[in-house]
């Protein structure tokens, strides 16, 4: 967050998950609310399109409602993210638009899997997702989403 008009200025991309890290050890020592006022004054901030600083204000929120591991580990998958080049991160965020537009419960079952299918060797995930249990529990689009997530399963980061 720190730096954010040098960063647009300068042409380079800001590794913002270094950059959150960075910005919330600086700012630990500030109520959220302070944490809000140290945001607004960023360079830059204003600088911004409305959207983009309102979705900053929300993410610290929160950044600031989680316990200290919940934090870490957000910022750490964030930092992993960024070391992605845009091309795979485009293609996770493809891989996971499908994902975003489910109903919770089926989201909850599809992300469920996943997990679990990321754990078992390639032929074992592969057998399963071939076999008549998995063609009769999800439907053809989740069947889609879910070999679309595996296509990208080395870039994801694990939760841990």
């Amino acid at each position: 967050m720190n730096g954010i008009q040098r960063h647009e200025n300068s042409g380079q991309k800001p590794q913002n998950g270094e950059h959150l890290s960075g910005w919330l050890d600086q700012h630990s020592n500030l109520s959220p609310t302070q944490q809000q006022r140290a945001l607004e004054q960023e360079p830059g901030f204003h600088d911004l399109p409305a959207s983009t600083q309102q979705r900053y204000r929300e993410r610290l929120n929160q950044l600031n409602s989680m316990s200290p591991d919940q934090r870490n580990r957000i910022v750490g998958r964030t930092q992993e993210m960024e070391r992605l080049s845009p091309d795979q991160r485009g293609q996770i965020r493809s891989a996971m638009e499908p994902l975003a537009a489910m109903q919770p419960d089926r989201k909850r079952l599809i992300s469920k899997t996943f997990r679990s299918l990321r754990t078992l060797p390639p032929a074992q995930r592969q057998a399963y997702m071939n076999s008549s249990e998995f063609r009769s529990q999800f439907s053809d689009g989740e069947r889609n989403t879910l070999q679309g997530l595996m296509n990208v399963e080395p870039l994801i980061p694990r939760s841990e």
